[in-house]
């Protein structure tokens, strides 16, 4: 018999490292600008992603120095758990906090890492780069009757 894998058996607050960095499906869409309305608190993605964000690839350009490089970029934590309903519905960090399990495509399910591309689960085919979008054309970005 087979072993569980790391996910099914240890909690996000006890996962070191390597686990809770591999829970990454690398689908781009956390790093998505979002706008909140400010009178009913009501979230709404964009297409539009962050400036470190390879949209290509879906992954951070600088990760290690992203913070610094845009300090309002959230680290997700394992102490944030209950807040991580803000995270798309597919992502590995919210349906593991929400006890489901991961989708077919994740790639520690796959083993290959662009099966999130060619399950068309990542923003590689839509998303566009905030330095190409002025902040006055992002309601124009709004991604509408699109669940993440």
């Amino acid at each position: 018999m087979a072993a569980q894998p790391f996910w099914e058996t240890t909690a996000l607050a006890q996962m070191d490292q390597s686990q809770w960095e591999s829970l990454c499906d690398g689908c781009g869409k956390c790093c998505l600008h979002k706008i909140e309305d400010e009178d009913t608190d009501e979230l709404f993605y964009t297409r539009i992603a962050c400036t470190l964000l390879d949209i290509d690839s879906c992954r951070c350009q600088d990760y290690t120095n992203r913070i610094k490089k845009v300090p309002e970029c959230l680290r997700l934590k394992p102490e944030d758990v209950a807040e991580f309903h803000w995270l798309p519905k597919t992502c590995a960090y919210r349906l593991i906090a929400e006890g489901k399990k991961l989708e077919s495509w994740h790639p520690l399910i796959s083993g290959d890492p662009d099966s999130v591309h060619r399950a068309g689960v990542s923003v590689r085919a839509w998303a566009v780069s905030e330095s190409e979008v002025s902040e006055q054309e992002w309601f124009d970005h709004v991604l509408e009757g699109v669940e993440l």
